[in-house]
């Protein structure tokens, strides 16, 4: 999640890389634009506050960029600031926006464009609403509603240590990257010492990418609780301590009740209560690099025969049909 203090970083060093660039001459652009977004999007104008064509509309989708169709915005991360301008806490990715110094006008502020072909969007402000506190001011007229991705969904889980549950949804069919990391904490960018102690209120959680039309997020939910002890209070076995809690982070409404419903479903293979945790998703906090695809890369170790096999047993004979063919 990107903060205040990543924006003035790369306003002040440079903004990330882009997967891709877009160029065109300025006859290009006004062949297949018209003159409005032409004149925001291209000379750097803006819209009367009130009057762009998104400023009231909130359906499920993403927002492009109008001139290459770079997704840029989230629905779901769109909110009303009261400004007069679609306003969003976060980019779609971090290197989707290209940020820059603007100190027209007399005043200095952060300007935000297209990171794929520097089409003008609007400006970020630190004024935004928690967890991330930004509020990306964004021209109606430089977008474009594309239609929602289907294809690509991200969910943030915990089930105790994450080298165990990143090993376990690596192999499930319809997952195309698990990343560890850190989430429901009170500080910003927590290392694994600080995670440790306990103090921090963090989790360790994984990141998965999935496919929803291969893998629901029901049944991706059903393999979470299939596959770690939901009805220990923070551990699991002999891992101790509110960073091994039992936790599901929603993103929107409808994974909450997703998550309400599955959790009720599971609770009749326990017998013990289920006490895993269901909290909307606040900052989340990639790992450090060593303890990425840690089961793939140490599988000798004491820790992973012991702790990880039999989880990854478990899976295989539980759910052989959400299984990716291993090499």
């Amino acid at each position: 999640m990107l903060t205040w203090i990543d924006v003035i970083k790369f306003a002040n060093n440079g903004s990330p890389a882009p997967d891709r660039r877009v160029e065109k001459t300025e006859e290009e652009w006004k062949a297949i634009l018209t003159p409005l977004q032409f004149q925001i999007a291209r000379l750097k104008g803006t819209e009367r506050a009130g009057a762009g064509e998104f400023c009231e509309r909130h359906e499920p989708g993403l927002y492009g960029c109008v001139c290459c169709g770079t997704p840029l915005f989230d629905s779901r991360l769109k909110f009303e600031s009261g400004s007069g301008w679609p306003s969003f806490t976060q980019p779609v990715k971090e290197n989707a926006i290209k940020y820059e110094k603007d100190t027209a006008y007399g005043m200095v502020r952060v300007e935000v464009m297209c990171n794929t072909c520097d089409a003008h969007q609007g400006h970020v402000f630190p004024d935004g609403p928690a967890p991330s506190g930004l509020r990306y001011c964004i021209n109606s007229a430089s977008m474009k509603l594309i239609e929602e991705d289907k294809t690509e969904a991200t969910a943030i889980l915990g089930g105790g240590c994450f080298w165990c549950t990143e090993a376990v949804f690596q192999r499930v069919k319809g997952v195309e990257k698990v990343e560890s990391g850190y989430s429901g904490g009170t500080i910003k960018n927590p290392t694994y010492r600080e995670i440790g102690t306990g103090r921090t209120g963090h989790a360790e959680v994984i990141k998965i990418t999935y496919n929803p039309e291969i893998l629901p997020y029901a049944d991706l939910l059903r393999i979470f609780f299939s596959t770690h002890d939901p009805t220990t209070l923070n551990r699991q076995g002999y891992d101790q301590g509110t960073q091994y809690r039992s936790v599901i982070f929603h993103q929107d409404e409808e994974e909450n009740q997703i998550a309400e419903a599955v959790k009720a479903e599971m609770k009749d293979y326990f017998d013990d209560p289920v006490v895993t945790e269901i909290s909307p998703l606040g900052a989340y906090y990639p790992a450090e690099g060593d303890h990425q695809n840690y089961y793939n890369e140490n599988r000798q170790q004491p820790y992973c025969r012991a702790i990880i096999d039999p989880k990854v047993q478990k899976l295989r004979s539980m759910f052989k049909d959400r299984l990716k063919e291993e090499v």
